[in-house]
């Protein structure tokens, strides 16, 4: 735990915070006001930076004997519509009552004079997030095979949840013309954050649109549902303490979340992605992507012949959200990540050549 503050990312005081050229992520003094005027904790705070989210921010914050998880959006300025932590704590607040595993949100800040962005604030949580280590209890064929029925179950019971029936729940999208949208609007994003030519992002664009699905019924989608979002009981059986990361979450096509899940799914044998950021699901005893699928049809007997759609759909907005990040990087705008951004130059394009791989479209010489 670091209790002092650390250069640019951490400042005592809003005076401290004037004095930067950028604004710091944690200012100690009015977040320590905000704890008290809410109840929590009392004297000096001692925080530390978890998880390795390339978007929005998380810390863990300790006060006296409380503890809790602090999540804020990057520097201002924040692209429109993007990073709103007050909507995705809302989210969460709705889907707890219907059983859908999430932390208990302890409060919210929509106040930019504290951080200088909304943050907020939510349970701290004894769990473990799968990466490329297990815990010992979780790490058997038995349980690993556990661990993937937990991680497809939570996706039923999550497009279980009828938004239909809250009428709050109800104003977090428009699940009318969702696929439409979700096929041009990242056709835009690719044309904004990018400094290079590859016609693969437009031909896969010309295949979505010309082979777009018939929705299913709206569901709550997660838009980011991966095995690396998700926090496990550290012990034996295997059970998902928390669904996490809700920062895309909106009503649409609940399929978008099944093929984002098995496009990105580490498998034995199968090729390496800069998404697979769980590679422990090689090992024996997971379920492979297909199995995952074949699982979730059987729980909620929605029809999967268009599944390669979806899956063609959530590898071509992966690779431009990387593009993305590749870009600011060449910018100069990532003068710390050493590991991911670089290896974004291939990465990005083998992204779209698996995405042809789903539409069966063979690359062109």
């Amino acid at each position: 735990m670091h209790t002092v503050p650390d250069g640019v990312e951490v400042v005592a005081t809003s005076k401290d915070a004037e004095r930067l050229d950028a604004p710091p992520l944690l200012v100690l003094e009015p977040l320590a006001e905000f704890l008290d005027t809410h109840g929590i904790g009392r004297g000096p705070l001692a925080w530390e930076r978890i998880g390795e989210g390339q978007s929005n921010l998380t810390y863990r914050i300790r006060r006296g004997s409380d503890s809790l998880v602090l999540r804020r959006g990057p520097r201002p300025p924040l692209p429109r519509s993007t990073h709103d932590m007050v909507r995705e704590a809302r989210i969460q607040q709705l889907l707890r009552p219907h059983g859908v595993p999430v932390p208990e949100i302890v409060a919210v800040c929509s106040d930019d004079s504290v951080l200088g962005v909304p943050f907020y604030l939510m349970e701290s949580l004894d769990g473990v997030v799968i990466t490329d280590t297990v815990p010992v209890a979780l790490d058997t064929c038995e349980q690993r095979r556990a661990t993937s029925i937990a991680l497809v179950e939570a996706l039923v019971l999550l497009h279980g949840v009828d938004p239909a029936g809250d009428a709050e729940l109800q104003s977090f999208g428009r699940p009318e013309g969702y696929l439409r949208r979700q096929v041009d609007r990242f056709s835009a994003l690719w044309d904004v954050n990018t400094t290079r030519t590859v016609p693969q992002v437009a031909r896969l664009a010309d295949w979505l649109g010309a082979n777009l699905p018939v929705s299913h019924s709206a569901a709550v989608v997660h838009g980011d549902y991966r095995l690396g979002n998700l926090m496990f009981r550290p012990n034996a059986p295997a059970c998902v303490l928390a669904v996490l990361d809700w920062e895309m979450a909106t009503l649409g096509d609940p399929l978008a979340d099944l093929g984002y899940l098995t496009a990105t799914y580490a498998e034995a044998g199968g090729p390496t992605s800069p998404l697979h950021l769980s590679t422990a699901t090689r090992r024996p005893g997971y379920l492979t992507g297909r199995q995952l699928a074949e699982h979730y049809a059987e729980r909620t007997g929605r029809d999967l012949s268009a599944l390669p759609w979806y899956q063609t759909l959530a590898l071509r907005k992966a690779a431009i959200f990387c593009e993305a990040i590749y870009t600011r990087w060449l910018n100069g705008e990532r003068p710390h990540d050493r590991s991911f951004a670089p290896t974004l130059e291939h990465g990005v394009p083998a992204l779209l050549e698996a995405a042809g791989h789903h539409a069966d479209l063979s690359p062109r010489s």
